[in-house]
């Protein structure tokens, strides 16, 4: 047998707790990996310690020499953005090869799911976070239940990446630990979700002030927000029963009303220009002020402080060249909410679940607290990452066996992949009680 390679292809900030990880097994294994993105010196530079795998420089239209990457992996890992999945996965069919993915299934890939599953591969989607631990956890919850012969009524999922307590020192009580510009556009497809046995649609306009309060054990109440099409999940998950069906975001409350200001002052606009020559982070702010028609006087008091520590007076000229609101916007924050080299980041997650079995009503939670160890080795790095390298390892191993184009709601993928995490400290807390 030809010794297993494993291609990951993107070195972001998700990627550094997976790089680390694919060391150890290749190492171990004597396995060969290879780590490639289209700035060779990132590449090089994070894989210092870790001379087991081997840097590549990769420009993603540079055709043959995707290919060739491909063409010699055991398996492809890919962290890109969501816009080149179906590029990648596209090739991994034409080169018979598997295909693991952190990003949401997308039309492209879903064009070929008679292809994968005649070539019998394994394309996993949504193998990361946030889609990803979400969906193995929910499905293992949900399968003891209907094991029970239980009903499920309702079903809330709630996830975010925020910031530790101990390094919260901001009053939006949020930092970067993940791609700046998906934070930046979050929501902007509005969101869908099922309540009191209806569907329910919100606009993005209206989506941070649909913000809802939830408590986290160990940390107080915080702030959720609907996440995208939740109504595709409910088929997936089998609960065409349930009466509330949703997936959220969590945030802190201010997050969220700050959020919704900067959607008023036009903020986080895509699809305009501003020359930014000359012009300072105050007068970007001023501009939006005056479009917006609101004035100065206008503003909620108590969210002044929130505009302030993102340079609402700010005199610091803005170096970025011209671009839309949303660019410049993203510019400014990845300064203001940039992780300091000591600073942790926190991943929370939580799943309310209630279920009738035999007349009686029942509720369940099962809650996850993740801290990072660093700026660099972040929360989020660790649980992106680890479902992704955890799976290639079983895949390779033939654990996983299933085939076809997948997310993780399958008890022969949740079952060892959730195991492994636990090995790795990523664990839930769970509450079970009777209601009446």
């Amino acid at each position: 047998m030809a010794q297993p390679h494993l291609l990951l292809l993107g070195a972001g900030k998700s990627s550094t707790t997976l790089i680390r990880f694919l060391q150890g097994i290749c190492s171990s294994r004597n396995w060969r990996g290879t780590v490639a993105d289209i700035d060779l010196a990132i590449v090089e530079q994070k894989l210092l310690p870790y001379p087991a795998l081997t840097p590549r420089s990769l420009n993603i239209k540079d055709t043959a020499t995707r290919r060739e990457l491909i063409g010699d992996a055991s398996v492809v890992i890919s962290l890109l953005p969501p816009s080149l999945q179906t590029v990648v996965g596209e090739d991994c069919l034409l080169l018979g090869k598997h295909f693991l993915s952190a990003s949401y299934t997308d039309p492209g890939l879903q064009k070929l799911q008679a292809a994968i599953t005649d070539a019998n591969l394994l394309f996993l989607m949504e193998m990361g976070l946030d889609p990803g631990i979400d969906h193995m956890s929910a499905m293992q919850l949900i399968d003891q239940i209907h094991q029970k012969q239980g009903i499920i009524t309702g079903f809330a999922s709630h996830c975010g990446g925020l910031v530790a307590p101990a390094c919260d020192n901001n009053p939006w009580h949020y930092k970067f630990s993940w791609n700046p510009r998906n934070v930046v556009l979050a929501g902007k497809a509005g969101a869908l979700f099922k309540q009191a046995k209806e569907a329910c649609s919100i606009g993005y306009l209206k989506l941070f002030q649909f913000h809802h309060p939830v408590t986290i054990q160990g940390l107080g109440e915080l702030a959720t927000y609907p996440n995208r099409d939740s109504l595709a999940y409910i088929p997936l998950y089998g609960l065409e029963t349930a009466d509330n069906f949703i997936r959220t975001t969590l945030r802190y409350p201010s997050f969220c009303e700050g959020w919704n200001l900067l959607i008023k002052l036009g903020c986080t606009e895509e699809n305009n220009e501003i020359e930014t020559e000359d012009i300072c982070i105050r007068d970007y702010f001023q501009q939006h002020l005056l479009a917006s028609g609101m004035w100065e006087k206008d503003l909620p008091a108590h969210l002044l402080p929130l505009l302030a520590q993102i340079g609402w007076n700010d005199l610091q000229p803005i170096l970025r060249k011209k671009g839309s609101s949303a660019d410049i916007l993203q510019w400014i924050l990845e300064q203001k909410w940039a992780l300091a080299p000591g600073d942790r980041d926190m991943i929370v997650m939580l799943h309310e679940i209630t279920y009738t079995r035999e007349g009686k009503k029942y509720a369940v939670t099962a809650q996850l607290m993740v801290e990072g160890d660093d700026a660099a080795h972040t929360a989020m790095a660790k649980t992106v990452g680890l479902p992704l390298g955890i799976a290639a390892v079983l895949l390779l191993d033939g654990i996983i066996q299933v085939r076809g184009l997948q997310i993780p709601t399958h008890p022969s993928i949740y079952q060892p992949v959730l195991k492994a995490l636990e090995a790795e400290g990523i664990r839930f807390s769970e509450h079970w009680e009777l209601l009446d």
